[in-house]
């Protein structure tokens, strides 16, 4: 079965700093970060090492390069998820791939991510490092 992919799109337009959703029939959503939250479940952190790199050494510059690939995603637009303390990242400015507590954790798999707002969290605990999915 073919897995869900969520990205934030940056491309200019009326989809600009939204969250993009591919469904797994190949169909195409669009959220505004501030109006809805996304659960997703059963997640691998993805990233074009190669592409994201060269946004690293200025090189290139807004090309896609990250995403999560998720087993489902629920989509909510009331009774929000509390944000966590615990986030993962990207951003190929700053490092080429996804980041958790300064770590590298592209390819990773998480049991799920929760957006709040344009963040995107996990539950952690730091002497397990296996609750929320961490597989660390």
């Amino acid at each position: 079965m073919r897995r869900i992919k969520v990205r934030f799109s940056l491309q200019r337009g009326e989809n600009y700093m939204k969250w993009k959703v591919i469904n797994s029939d190949g169909t195409t959503t669009y959220y505004s970060p501030c109006d809805v939250q996304m659960i997703m479940r059963g997640c691998t952190l993805k990233n074009n090492r190669k592409l994201s790199e060269k946004i690293f050494n200025g090189t290139s510059t807004k090309n896609v390069c990250g995403w999560i690939l998720c087993e489902s995603i629920e989509i909510r637009h009331s009774d929000f998820i509390n944000e966590s303390d615990y986030k993962v990242r990207f951003n190929p400015k700053i490092a080429p791939h996804w980041m958790f507590l300064g770590k590298d954790i592209d390819n990773k798999q998480l049991s799920y991510i929760v957006s709040v707002d344009y963040q995107l969290c996990i539950d952690f605990i730091p002497d397990a490092m296996k609750l929320g999915g961490y597989a660390g």
